[in-house]
Formats: C-alpha cells, sequence, structure tokens
C-alpha cells in the first residue's frame, strides 16, 4: 500500500517598492547651490548642505510646486498642512548627521497608479497599485569605496557631497505587488508620469531614480503578511 505524497505548500511574493526620484530644479532644495548631475567632486556644495553652524534652510519653492504636481498625477490627497522633520543616522555622506525629511505629516498620501500586464492569454490586464505617500526630502551625499588588498591596507572610501541636499520626492507603495514582472512594470509605469511630468528626468545612471524593495513571502491565501525584507540598491 502506498501514501500519498504530501500536497506541496504554493506561496506568493507580498512587495512594496520606496522610489526616490529626484526632482528637476536648478538648485538644491534648501540653498543656491546647483542639483545639476557632474562627476566632478565636492562642487556644488555651500556651508547649508554642508550643514555649517548657524546656517538657515530655506524651502526651494519650485520643490513643493513639483512634488504638489507628482501627488496629484498619482491620485493622492494633497495635505493641507505639512512639515519637516528630522531622521537622525550617522555616516559619513551625512555632513549634519541627519536628514531633512517627512514623517507623520507628508505633503501627499493615499494614492494609486495603474498598471498593465498581459494574462495567460495575452491579453491586456490593468491592476491598481496603492500608493501610500509621497514625500519631500533632501538626498545624502556618495560614498566611493576603492581598493582591493585589505590585508595589505590599501581600501579607503571617498565621499563626494554633490548629492547632499538634491531635492527628492519619496514615493512608497502599497504592498500589491505579487511578481518582479509587477515591480518592473510599476517603476517603468512611475517613471514614466515623473518624466511626462518633467519634474524628474528619470535617469537612473545617474541616480535620478533609485528604488528601494520591501519583499515578503506567504502560503497563497493566507492574509497574514510574512517577515518583510528591505533590499536597498
Amino acid at each position: 500500500m502506498t501514501t500519498a505524497a504530501p500536497a506541496k505548500t504554493e506561496y506568493e511574493a507580498i512587495i512594496g517598492l520606496e522610489t526616490h526620484c529626484q526632482l528637476s530644479t536648478e538648485t538644491k532644495i534648501f540653498s543656491d547651490s546647483s542639483a545639476k548631475f557632474t562627476t566632478d567632486p565636492n562642487t556644488h556644495i555651500d556651508p547649508i548642505c554642508m550643514g555649517m553652524p548657524g546656517v538657515l534652510p530655506v524651502l526651494n519653492q519650485k520643490v513643493l510646486e513639483y512634488a504638489v504636481k507628482a501627488g496629484l498625477a498619482l491620485n493622492c490627497q494633497i495635505a493641507p498642512y505639512s512639515k519637516f522633520d528630522r531622521k537622525q543616522y550617522f555616516y559619513p555622506d551625512l555632513p549634519k548627521n541627519y536628514q531633512i525629511s517627512q514623517f507623520d505629516l507628508p505633503i501627499a498620501e493615499h494614492g494609486w497608479l495603474e498598471i498593465e500586464l498581459p494574462d495567460a492569454q495575452g491579453s491586456p490586464v490593468r491592476k491598481q497599485i496603492g500608493i501610500t505617500r509621497l514625500h519631500m526630502e533632501e538626498d545624502a551625499g556618495k560614498l566611493v569605496h576603492g581598493g582591493s588588498d585589505r590585508l595589505a591596507g590599501s581600501t579607503y572610501s571617498l565621499v563626494d557631497y554633490n548629492r547632499a541636499g538634491v531635492p527628492l520626492v519619496e514615493i512608497v507603495s502599497e504592498p500589491d505587488l505579487r511578481s518582479g514582472q509587477e515591480a518592473a512594470e510599476y517603476a517603468q509605469e512611475l517613471r514614466r508620469i515623473m518624466r511626462y511630468l518633467g519634474v524628474s528626468d528619470g535617469n537612473m545612471q545617474e541616480g535620478s531614480l533609485r528604488c528601494d524593495v520591501n519583499i515578503s513571502v506567504r502560503p497563497v491565501g493566507q492574509e497574514k503578511f510574512g517577515t518583510k525584507v528591505e533590499i536597498k540598491t
């Protein structure tokens, strides 16, 4: 008498994206230094983005305009009152030791965008992906690690602060994505919207658009989420 093999459990991925879009402003979010991409390190810096004592950051009006524009295009509710917060961490790419960002009162919340994917027969199927929030923040600098022989002490790290203070909007999706294909289409559609609006050039090779992936797995049919892991890019 043979016994039946136990049924295999099918799993599904639960994916949400945190997308950082650099805004296409001439200057940084709180200072007059150029926000344009350059390969010459530490040439677009000033006392404000370097966190010198006594400086007073003033919000770039164009950053607010672009953030509201992006929020409306993503069907978000625009907040009548919004504020900035300090996200504190100690790392060489952040000269102030905190990032000016938004936490409990972001500029935009509760939106969505629509993606289109083929079904099993190749017919287009639309799916709505929720947008949890969109908020303004400043970018950090860039660390460049070099050298290869750790034992000989020839490794080193360099810091380029050109990107410090460059304006960003962070767009956080709901965990509505169920595959890598859906995640890729969401990111492409979001990039298309930002480029069409003219608020971001979306040049990924220059860091103008970057995605962090939050992912977990669970048995198909289970409502409770599994343990989430964040993958940084």
